[in-house]
């Protein structure tokens, strides 16, 4: 049964003012800042794994990632540790060697109605490149991902929430809920 409120683990303005922007009035989105501990694994495997950790009734968990594809995938799940210990700049500096700068912001979100549910996964990817930082810096990588000429960074926050990946794997969740009795 598709719960009236959520309870969405995250200490991240930027990541809940976009949740609430694309679920409207699907659900009453609140938030919970919890230091979850991360295991090593797929994009899939971290937030179901985070999910049953912050399990105390309905709850939303999300693990962004973005891969870039000359690194086969890498950094992925763990662009956050990678983001903080190099930077924007050491970021490009990865793909230095590589003709190839694609890459793919993907978004994974973990749902759970309470302990003993299993977790309920909805993931959004969207394609583009990483570029040379352009565009306000206050949300992690954005100013180096690329979607067709813009970087996240570049974009207004309304157009950058109708293509994002947290955008697909949102409207994935949305669909989900209304189709709950």
């Amino acid at each position: 049964m598709a719960p009236a409120t959520l309870n969405f683990i995250t200490g991240n303005k930027n990541k809940l003012a976009e949740a609430k922007a694309i679920l409207g009035d699907t659900v009453d989105l609140q938030s919970q800042a919890l230091d979850l501990v991360e295991i090593q694994g797929t994009i899939q495997e971290i937030s179901a794994d985070k999910c049953r950790r912050a399990v105390k009734g309905p709850v939303l968990v999300e693990d962004t990632s973005l891969c870039f594809n000359a690194l086969k995938e890498l950094p992925g799940p763990y662009i956050k540790w990678f983001l903080e210990a190099l930077g924007h700049e050491g970021l490009n500096n990865l793909l230095a060697a590589y003709p190839d700068k694609s890459a793919q912001a993907v978004c994974t979100f973990a749902y759970s109605e309470g302990p003993g549910h299993e977790p309920i996964i909805f993931q959004g990817c969207t394609y583009g490149k990483i570029v040379p930082a352009r565009g306000p810096r206050h949300f992690g990588w954005d100013p180096i991902f690329e979607y067709e000429g813009q970087t996240y960074a570049e974009m207004d926050k309304v157009e950058k929430n109708k293509i994002s990946h947290r955008f697909k794997a949102l409207e994935k969740l949305k669909a989900w809920l209304k189709e709950e009795p």
